[in-house]
């Protein structure tokens, strides 16, 4: 562990992942878009990480969800572990050269890895990179994200797309949760042996996810 990013020696034993976006009162009652909150928990619910958007109230209220932020996640001694960037970029596959590209680093100012969107006309497609941009993994959603009331699965493949390995969950929590306070909950199940780094790209793709295909508050009904 002592090769490991400082601060990702955290994720090192870690197979599954929790996400969940703090409610936001004000958000919540004007109907504004405030910067994203969220704590980092594995799987027994401890707090691992906590994360804060930060962007200028034009891109939350004017350009979400396609809006660009650095998302900083600290530890629970408030040290920045893992840095999150997304440039603004366009959110339509009739644009296909310049899709959604996510760039993460850890430490903070070394790059861990990528999320690139890739272009297909029907599914949600992704591939995770390493900081040398060689493809590791892709991510597949479905074909609508809208869960009806029930989970929604992004499966993580293999490069062949043949084997999946885990999976990006967005988790249906109620109707009032979804309508209301425009709250996620999400999981991230991986190979426990999997390059942390990796692990670590792995959440920022979850909050590219988040944005790409959950921001609308009714979203995930």
């Amino acid at each position: 562990t002592h090769n490991l990013p400082p601060g990702l020696e955290y994720l090192n034993q870690l197979d599954r992942i929790i996400i969940h976006q703090q409610v936001e009162l004000l958000e919540a009652i004007l109907g504004t878009e405030t910067s994203s909150k969220y704590e980092i928990k594995n799987h027994l619910g401890q707090r691992v990480y906590v994360a804060v958007e930060e962007n200028d109230c034009f891109d939350r209220n004017l350009c979400s969800p396609i809006r660009s932020f650095t998302i900083r996640i600290a530890d629970n001694t408030g040290r920045e572990v893992i840095t999150v960037n997304r440039p603004l970029r366009c959110n339509s596959c009739w644009f296909p050269c310049f899709l959604q590209e996510l760039e993460v680093q850890s430490p903070p100012g070394t790059i861990a890895g990528y999320v690139v969107q890739n272009w297909d006309p029907f599914l949600p497609k992704f591939t995770i990179q390493n900081e040398s941009k060689e493809d590791i993994l892709k991510i597949i959603g479905p074909y609508a994200t809208c869960g009806c009331f029930e989970d929604v699965d992004f499966e993580v493949k293999a490069l062949n797309e043949m084997s999946t390995i885990g999976k990006i969950s967005k988790y249906w929590s109620g109707f009032v949760n979804n309508v209301f306070t425009n709250t996620a909950n999400f999981g991230i199940q991986v190979p426990v042996d999997l390059d942390v780094r990796i692990k670590a790209v792995m959440i920022g793709a979850c909050f590219l996810i988040d944005l790409m295909f959950f921001e609308n508050s009714l979203d995930g009904l």
